[in-house]
């Protein structure tokens, strides 16, 4: 009936990121897709270490799922320019060194991948304020 382990703290667990992504606005949302992104690679980075191949590849396997699915289809390319095609094709590249990363079975891979992450997410969350900014404009000016 009931599962082993710790099903009631996952549950708990995946509760709580739902919530989270209800309530998140769009730039929050990029910035969760990084942290999960990231947080795969570490855990498939302790999978290489383990000579966990299961663990690693389903950790590398999330990776790129986010990076893909997430990260990557949230591009608008029409409207982003050269900024959303060179982000694009970084997607596209860290997704092919994950792929790599597994067959080879190399940390140094993933630690360059998630080193482009953290760029990528620094880079996201400092530009939070201008969000913010731009965000409450036209509520400022629709109350004059």
């Amino acid at each position: 009936m009931f599962s082993p382990g710790h099903s009631g703290a996952n549950a708990y667990a995946r509760v709580g990121v739902e919530t989270g992504v209800m309530g998140a606005s769009p730039h929050r949302l990029i910035v969760m897709l990084y942290q999960g992104a990231r947080q795969a690679i570490a855990q498939a980075r302790m999978h290489v270490q383990q000579g966990n191949v299961s663990g690693r590849g389903e950790a590398i396997g999330k990776a790129i799922q986010i990076v893909e699915s997430g990260l990557q289809q949230s591009l608008n390319l029409e409207v982003g320019g050269e900024i959303a095609e060179r982000l694009n094709a970084l997607y596209s590249y860290m997704s092919r060194r994950l792929l790599e990363a597994n067959i080879k079975e190399s940390e140094a891979m993933l630690v360059e991948v998630d080193g482009l992450l953290a760029t990528l997410e620094e880079a996201w969350i400092g530009i939070a304020p201008e969000i913010t900014r731009v965000a409450a404009q036209p509520v400022a000016e629709s109350m004059r």
